[in-house]
């Protein structure tokens, strides 16, 4: 029998618990055809590095920033809250690199690198919820992982709470990581993979 003649199956003649089976074991077969590999990002506070993991191995490893002021979650602390947080929305797709998000939003600018006397949002946002009582406050922070034009600055804490990226960076992993992937934020190292 073909994937084809498994579908035509004229389902009409059959019962109502029948026509429910064959419906449920079409949505379960589907969904085993349609399922991606896990995605996973860790950020380490420590080392001041994000690693892109797939399947459990290491893919990519990033230098970012996080907060200047620490770690935790409180509202207003501009900290970086730690531990396990999904990607709830992904914004910028199709933007140019280094276009300036303002309250999520392209204004029109396209920045460089390191460009004086500016700090915006630049080229993709991953919009961070927290799933854990000691980061719960995340989403309502408006905690993401997004792209900066501070470059040089990168390395090293410097965020008021969110995880920086490099502008082409963050455009990389935006590719890669699907809305509802896991974060975690370690004040440890990145776990080998």
């Amino acid at each position: 029998m073909t994937l084809s003649n498994l579908f035509s199956l004229n389902v009409s003649s059959l019962g109502r618990s029948a026509r429910f089976f064959c419906g449920a074991a079409t949505a379960m077969f589907l969904c085993q055809c349609t399922s991606t590999p896990k995605a996973e990002v860790v950020v380490s506070v420590k080392e001041q590095k994000l690693g892109y993991y797939k399947d459990g191995h290491l893919v990519k490893k990033y230098t970012i920033s996080t907060s200047k002021f620490g770690i935790g979650d409180k509202p207003g602390s501009c900290c970086t809250p730690l531990g396990k947080h999904e990607v709830i929305a992904k914004i910028g797709n199709g933007l140019p690199t280094g276009a300036v998000l303002k309250s999520r939003q392209w204004n029109g600018e396209v920045l460089p690198p390191n460009a004086p006397g500016r700090d915006p949002i630049v080229s993709r946002i991953l919009w961070l919820r927290g799933l854990e009582s000691q980061n719960k406050h995340a989403f309502g922070r408006y905690i993401y992982i997004h792209g900066t034009t501070e470059e040089n600055r990168l390395g090293q804490p410097a965020s008021y709470g969110c995880i920086r990226m490099g502008m082409r960076d963050v455009v990389n992993l935006y590719n890669q990581v699907p809305v509802g992937a896991k974060v975690v934020v370690t004040p440890g190292s990145l776990p080998h993979g």
